[in-house]
């Protein structure tokens, strides 16, 4: 699967995320790009991703920052 993800970072929350196939890669590119304009032409600085993964469980797991509000990031890991 390819995730198309907008993320604000001054809010630490993600503000959309889009699923496409493996197969549409280039729609996945083209939907990434129009994001970014529409953003650019709107003055929001959010940050727009492209990430594959077999899951978004799988997402979740290896791109968490994406996922956990700014509290979830700063908790250290008990020892």
């Amino acid at each position: 699967m390819i995730f198309l993800i907008q993320y604000n970072r001054r809010r630490g929350e993600t503000i959309s995320l889009r699923e496409f196939a493996d197969s549409d890669r280039a729609i996945a590119d083209k939907a990434r790009l129009q994001l970014e304009l529409d953003l650019k032409k709107r003055d929001i600085a959010d940050e727009v991703v492209i990430l594959q993964a077999d899951s978004e469980k799988q997402l979740h797991h290896t791109h968490g920052r994406y996922f956990k509000d700014l509290a979830g990031l700063s908790v250290l890991p008990a020892r």
